[in-house]
C-alpha cells in the first residue's frame, strides 16, 4: 500500500468508473470513497475499493452521522463504520458539520446549524462520543448555505474553529463551500480561512458550483471554477500543502478528465508554492 504526502491529490470514487478502474487502476495519489456506499456490502464495491487501496491511500468521507441533529447517535452506523476503518485503514475519516435528520427521519440533505454556544456544546459531545467509538479523530467538513439563523451569535468560521478545539478534531475544508457561502452571505472569504486553526485543517475539498442568479450553489456538477483555485491558491500559501480531493457527481466526466482536473489544481499548488519561494 503507497502513503499518502501532503501534497496528495485525488478524486472521489464514482460507481460510473468503477470498470475502468478494475481494468487499468487509478492514476491519482489518493481517492475519496463514500462511506455509506460500501458498509455492509460485498460484490463489486468492495472488489473496486481493495483495487484502490492496493494502490493508493483512501479516505473515508460519510453524509449520514447528521453530527449536529438532536437524533440520538446511530451505534449500527458505528459498529459498521468501525468495521470500514480496520478493513481499509483510511487515511483520514470525515462527515459534515450539520444535521440530516429530524425525530430519526432522515433527508439525507447537509443542513447548517445555528452557530450558539448550545449548539456548540452539543455537537462537541457529540463528536467525542464518535471519536471514542472509532478510537480516532475524524475531520468536519464545512458545508455551503443559503441561509442563516437570526439567532446565530457567533461566525460560522468561529463556531467551527471552536469544535474543533474543544472536541479534538481536525477540519475537512472544503474549499468550493467557502466561496459559495461568502458569495450568498456577503462576506470576505479569506477572513474565513484567516480564523480556521492551521494544525487543524487536515484535508481539503475542492469542487463546482453553479450560479443561479440570486445565490450560487455547490451542485458538484461541473469543473472548478477559476474563482475558487484562486481561493484555493490562497489557502495553499496559508495552511501548506494538505491532501486534496476533487468532488464531481453531477454530469459526471470521464475518469482521465477527472485525473487531468487533479492534475490542474496541482499546478495550482506548485505556483503557490513556488511564489512564497
Amino acid at each position: 500500500m503507497s502513503q499518502a504526502t501532503p501534497s496528495s491529490h485525488g478524486f472521489g470514487l464514482r460507481a460510473e468508473h468503477y470498470g475502468e478502474i478494475l481494468r487499468r487502476g487509478v492514476r491519482a495519489d489518493l481517492c475519496e470513497a463514500l462511506t455509506e456506499n460500501f458498509m455492509g456490502r460485498g460484490g463489486r464495491p468492495l472488489a473496486v475499493l481493495e483495487r484502490v487501496r492496493r494502490e493508493v491511500p483512501i479516505t473515508l468521507h460519510g453524509v449520514s452521522l447528521s453530527i449536529g441533529s438532536l437524533d440520538a447517535l446511530s451505534e449500527s452506523y458505528l459498529r459498521e463504520l468501525t468495521t470500514l476503518c480496520q478493513r481499509f485503514e483510511p487515511l483520514l475519516v470525515s462527515d459534515h458539520l450539520c444535521f440530516g435528520s429530524v425525530d430519526q427521519h432522515r433527508a439525507y440533505d447537509l443542513w447548517p446549524l445555528p452557530y450558539t454556544e448550545e449548539a456548540l456544546g452539543h455537537v462537541v459531545g457529540r463528536v467525542r462520543k464518535v471519536q471514542d467509538a472509532l478510537g480516532r479523530q475524524i475531520c468536519l467538513e464545512n458545508v455551503s448555505s443559503y441561509l442563516e439563523f437570526r439567532y446565530s451569535t457567533l461566525t460560522e468560521w468561529d463556531f467551527l474553529a471552536a469544535v474543533a478545539e474543544a472536541a479534538d478534531c481536525l477540519l475537512l475544508l472544503d474549499v468550493n463551500n467557502v466561496y459559495v457561502s461568502a458569495k450568498n452571505h456577503d462576506f470576505d472569504p479569506k477572513r474565513y480561512l484567516d480564523a480556521l486553526p492551521r494544525e487543524r485543517v487536515a484535508q481539503l475539498h475542492l469542487a463546482g458550483h453553479r450560479d443561479c442568479g440570486t445565490h450560487l450553489l455547490d451542485d458538484h456538477g461541473s469543473e472548478v471554477p477559476d474563482e475558487v483555485l484562486e481561493l484555493y491558491r490562497y489557502v495553499r500559501r496559508r495552511y501548506g500543502p494538505r491532501p486534496t480531493l476533487l468532488e464531481w457527481d453531477d454530469n459526471l466526466p470521464t475518469l482521465e478528465r477527472l485525473e487531468s482536473e487533479c492534475a490542474r489544481a496541482r499546478a495550482v499548488e506548485q505556483e503557490a508554492i513556488h511564489d512564497l519561494d
